[in-house]
């Protein structure tokens, strides 16, 4: 049976709600711990949409099944997968129904190209270091480890300048 067309446009403001459920979804890829904390979700998406946030938006067949988006950092307040104040960190959520059929991939892709676009030096994430499917498809994409703890990957993907 084929797979239904992958679309992929650019996302928003409006979007907000769906990028932090999209957030959980990749935060929560597994199953959360009792007495677990928020995580990162409001870093990532509150107020998403100010300058610098960028996002992309999969849908399969008129739904909405993920998202991946970018926001810029400081050092005095740094993402999870921090490198540095001119390179994004992205965040990039599947719901679990859409997994293994290329919408991560097609995702990381245009936002890639949309970061290429921006003149971006390069883009950051953090990834749980258990999480052996994304951080493959993130090393498919070119992305390198750059720094670790026990629980995290940080992978950086350098994008050529022009």
């Amino acid at each position: 049976v084929a797979q239904p067309p992958v679309i992929v446009r650019r996302g928003g403001p409006r979007d907000q709600r769906f990028l932090r459920d999209m957030l959980h979804h990749a935060y929560y890829w597994k199953e959360r711990s009792p007495g677990e904390g928020p995580g990162p979700v409001a870093l990532y998406s509150k107020g998403f949409g100010r300058r610098g946030d960028t996002a992309v938006v999969a849908v399969v067949e008129g739904f909405p099944v993920g998202a991946a988006w970018y926001r810029v950092f400081s050092a005095a307040t740094p993402g999870y997968g921090f490198v540095d104040e001119a390179t994004p960190e992205l965040a990039i959520g599947v719901v679990p129904s859409a997994r293994g059929k290329g919408v991560g991939s097609a995702l990381l892709d245009a936002l890639v190209d949309r970061a290429r676009g921006e003149g971006r030096p390069g883009l950051s994430l953090a990834v749980d270091r258990q999480n052996a499917g994304a951080i493959a498809l993130y090393e498919r994409r070119g992305f390198e480890r750059v720094r670790e703890n026990e629980q995290t990957l940080v992978m950086l993907r350098t994008l050529p300048v022009g």
